[in-house]
């Protein structure tokens, strides 16, 4: 027999979110960003690298199963986010920036996130141990507008995570695997109702995250899935009540388990599996309390403000932690934090489970409190606006110098740094804290509740700050994140010579010389006989063993000017036979 459910909820309350108002606030979201910058530091700039890199073409076909950079692999193993970038380079035109072509393919990876959430929390939520408790003289939530409150809160929820704001606007594997990671979620949500589509969302994510870097977390929650599916399963062959209800079959269970082997297989064959555990406190640097402290305040702040939602939904539905829709987003959830304790990727691996976050988040929605609801509001309204004046101060003292000690923290952390005004960003920031204030109003006004109303706050507040932040504060963000300041001060020393010699240089550097300055790198040791010379600090001893260093002159060391830990060293060549 099935447990009562604590949802209680009116048709009033299940009104609809406009359509258009939610597409203005993901649009809203997602695309400040998109202009007026180049990749940053450093995983940003590194990915887009091999993407041109394969985007020139030559090595074959067996280069686009290979990725390299001068002699480097991607520190992801990693195929597909690779391919995706290389192939919107190829297909853009030559008016658009081969930078702003990847940018903009990724940009249609996170919508498909936000897609693929909606539909997933759309179907957990229809089920009927999700629904809310029937009301003796009618009047409940219907079905499917009960559902639809339900998605609408999900993506609302998943706006709001503060990890997903700097994450999700780059190029990066991690992207790629959040996309593929909400297709398999969906898949598996709908596969009761859709099992067609559902199917290829299967597929389509499995196989994806197995390319995207991430096989081990596609295997885990596959393999968590078939579990919880075969559970529901079993509980709908001896139920009698559940005959009506859309369940998994033994066919659906077999198709995520053989989309599940089919990923881990091709991960295998690609060598694209690593099993590298690092668990807290196995190094031997580092202590494990600190280690634990670290990844706490990770996940306290990177999931903000959906866990204390999800752990609210996880208590009030204790009864049915079995019901898939809190099983399934409670595993999609739980195998990605697993990853993060377990990798020293964490907050990339974290990134994954935002989605089954925001789910749980949403489900504890019909759950809440007036009280809590009001807590929640007020919150985020201080926080918010607080914020928002921060931003908008800052701003204005950058141009002005008024407030002194905000202009000149600007000037000690960003060196060189020279502010401009623009009209069109100041006119698109002035539009988002217009309609800031219009949803602060909106949402303080008397109006009828709806469901989704406890996340509109968080959601645009979000939105609003990145708005902000990627207008009036982007030309000083793009000075400190780009190489691009770096970059300029070598092609002042050096011009555009025939070729440069490198030794020891990451692969955010490489990348950001070869797209920023369009600089023909070499490798030292058995390169081209080149007139300069960069070399990382970290290898000058090494440099001895490799160069003879009586035919080269130091000229200088080259800062990023935001960062004292990215310097490149200068070396001129002064006699024919100088390495």
């Amino acid at each position: 027999m099935n447990q009562p459910t604590p949802a209680i909820v009116a048709q009033s309350a299940v009104r609809r979110l406009p359509r258009v108002a939610l597409l203005l606030l993901c649009a809203a979201y997602l695309m400040p960003g998109l202009l007026g910058r180049g990749p940053w530091k450093s995983a940003d700039i590194a990915a887009f690298g091999f993407m041109a890199e394969l985007a020139k073409g030559g090595g074959g076909i067996a280069r686009w199963f290979d990725p390299m950079l001068l002699g480097w692999r991607p520190e992801t193993p990693a195929l597909l986010p690779y391919w995706i970038g290389a192939w919107a380079i190829k297909i853009a035109p030559s008016w658009i920036n081969p930078d702003l072509a990847v940018r903009i393919a990724f940009a249609l990876l996170l919508w498909g996130t936000f897609t693929a959430t909606w539909y997933a929390a759309y179907y957990l939520a229809r089920t009927p141990r999700a629904q809310p408790v029937a009301f003796a003289f009618g009047g409940e939530a219907r079905p499917t507008d009960y559902a639809r409150a339900i998605a609408d809160g999900a993506v609302l929820a998943l706006i709001a995570s503060l990890g997903l704001a700097q994450l999700g606007h780059e190029t990066t594997p991690a992207l790629a695997q959040l996309f593929f990671a909400a297709q398999l979620f969906y898949g598996v949500a709908a596969l009761p109702y859709h099992r067609i589509s559902a199917f290829v969302a299967l597929v389509i994510g499995s196989l994806g995250m197995a390319l995207s870097g991430a096989p081990s977390v596609a295997l885990g929650l596959g393999l968590g899935c078939v579990l919880v599916l075969a559970s529901e399963y079993r509980r709908s062959r001896g139920d009698a009540d559940s005959e009506a209800e859309p369940t998994y079959s033994a066919g659906a269970i077999g198709a995520v388990l053989g989309a599940t082997l089919l990923a881990a297989g091709l991960a295998v064959a690609l060598g694209l599996f690593e099993w590298k555990i690092e668990w807290p406190g196995a190094d031997p640097n580092q202590r494990l309390i600190s280690e634990l402290r670290s990844q706490a305040k990770l996940l306290l702040w990177f999931t903000w403000p959906t866990w204390p939602l999800a752990c609210w939904t996880l208590w009030r539905w204790r009864r049915q932690l079995l019901a898939r829709h809190v099983a399934l987003p409670l595993w999609f959830g739980l195998m990605p934090l697993l990853a993060t304790w377990t990798t020293d990727f964490s907050d990339r691996s974290l990134l994954l489970g935002l989605p089954a976050f925001a789910t749980l988040a949403a489900f504890a929605l019909p759950t809440l409190r007036r009280s809590v609801s009001a807590l929640i509001d007020w919150f985020t309204l201080l926080f918010f606006t607080g914020l928002a004046i921060i931003i908008w101060v800052m701003w204005i003292a950058m141009l002005t110098g008024v407030p002194a000690k905000p202009a000149a923290n600007v000037a000690k952390l960003a060196p060189g740094f020279e502010p401009h005004f623009s009209a069109i960003a100041f006119v698109f920031a002035l539009i988002a804290t217009l309609a800031w204030a219009w949803l602060v109003r909106w949402r303080t006004g008397r109006h009828r509740a709806a469901l989704w109303k406890t996340l509109v706050l968080p959601a645009g507040g979000a939105a609003l700050c990145w708005m902000l932040l990627m207008t009036l504060w982007m030309p000083l963000l793009d000075y400190a994140r780009s190489y691009i300041p770096q970059v300029r001060a070598i092609a002042d020393k050096v011009g555009q010579p025939e070729c440069i010699s490198e030794l020891a240089l990451s692969r955010p550097h490489i990348a950001a010389l070869r797209h920023h300055g369009n600089f023909n790198l070499q490798p030292l040791a058995g390169g081209a006989s080149c007139p300069w010379m960069l070399v990382s600090p970290e290898a000058i001893a090494r440099l001895h063993n490799v160069a003879n260093l009586d035919g080269w002159r130091l000229i200088g060391t080259l800062r990023r000017p935001t960062s004292p830990s990215d310097d490149l060293l200068l070396f001129q060549r002064i006699r024919p036979n100088g390495g």
